[in-house]
């Protein structure tokens, strides 16, 4: 079998159309996510506790040059090394959320879906020979 006669077959597999396709609407999906989170829950969070940024929470870990703003984005413009666990928090939280949002989705989705009827199990035919076996056997009982 050729190269491309291996990979045709392969690429018309229906398993890797439904990837692609998950893929081109996980892309688009996960940007109405974000946007969710970024535009609006995080500014209610924000609201909630105060005006929260745990962006400009940091550790300097050199020391600045003359005429540096001590900021995170002057720090790291200025090129020093600097420990931002405070972005690492905002990404948590964010995460967390994210993760909140999509369970209560997956959740509310499978609760909308109806589950299918199942399907009578068939009992098979009992073949003439065991069927006349049988009566043989409970004559004989009697």
């Amino acid at each position: 079998m050729s190269m491309m006669t291996e990979f045709k077959e392969f690429a018309i597999k229906g398993n890797v159309m439904d990837l692609a396709v998950g893929v081109i609407i996980g892309g688009a999906f996960g940007k109405i996510v974000d946007s969710i989170v970024g535009d609006l829950i995080m500014p209610v969070v924000g609201a909630v506790f105060g005006k929260l940024d745990f962006s400009n929470l940091f550790i300097a870990l050199g020391t600045p040059p003359a005429g540096t703003a001590m900021t995170l984005d002057g720090l790291k413009k200025a090129g020093v090394p600097v420990f931002a666990y405070g972005n690492f928090i905002t990404v948590a939280v964010n995460f967390a959320i994210l993760a909140f949002i999509i369970f209560m989705m997956i959740k509310q989705m499978n609760r909308l879906k109806k589950d299918a009827p199942a399907a009578p199990v068939e009992v098979p035919a009992t073949p003439e020979d065991i069927v006349l076996l049988r009566q043989i056997r409970d004559s004989l009982k009697k």
